[in-house]
């Protein structure tokens, strides 16, 4: 949330969901839930759909399908301008209007591991390449999924040695894990500098 200077005089704009994790010593703390609903929201964002759509919704939302963060289900889809639920092949507006949507949010959905109705498991290079988040591995940390070794470590490795291959002989890992371990680290810290 956030305050704001109206005509009206001082206000407060409520936070969007409720995070899983309290507020850690002044910073702000993502679960995995908290996560994939800022990857949803963003992308809701990115197609046109306002703040006080995304806000009215997620209220809706939040009371009619009783979850903490109901745009991490599978049922969200937009227009640009609102937000409707699929269910059982039917079209439903959280909203007044009944429009037919033209674009869906499928792009934020690849690489994202659902069981039902909620994610579980993130693939944020896509499920060809080796890097997974995991809640349940590793405390969420970014790993190569079959040895679980944190890509944080192999692209230090590799930086230090100078070589994905005894890198990979080392860690016994297979090189493209290590590659992808590399190239993941190497976003991060491009996004980083971005922002």
């Amino acid at each position: 949330g956030y305050g704001f200077s109206s005509k009206s005089g001082r206000r407060f704009s409520p936070p969007v969901w409720k995070g899983q994790i309290p507020t850690v010593q002044a910073s702000l703390a993502l679960g995995f839930l908290d996560l994939q609903e800022v990857r949803f929201i963003d992308a809701f964002r990115r197609l046109g759909v306002s703040w006080i759509t995304i806000r009215a919704v997620e209220e809706v939302a939040r009371a009619r399908l009783k979850v903490s963060h109901p745009f991490c289900t599978l049922q969200f889809k937009t227009d640009g301008r609102e937000i409707f639920r699929e269910v059982e092949g039917k079209t439903h507006s959280f909203l007044a209007s009944q429009r037919y949507f033209e674009r869906i949010i499928a792009p934020y959905l690849r690489g994202v591991d659902f069981k039902g109705q909620f994610p579980y498991r993130w693939w944020p290079m896509g499920h060809n390449h080796a890097v997974v988040l995991d809640p349940a591995r590793s405390f969420g940390k970014p790993i190569v999924v079959k040895e679980g070794i944190p890509t944080s470590i192999l692209a230090k490795a590799v930086q230090v040695e100078g070589s994905i291959d005894r890198v990979a002989v080392w860690y016994e890992v297979e090189k493209e894990a290590v590659q992808d371990a590399v190239e993941f680290e190497k976003s991060l810290t491009e996004r980083s500098l971005a922002a």
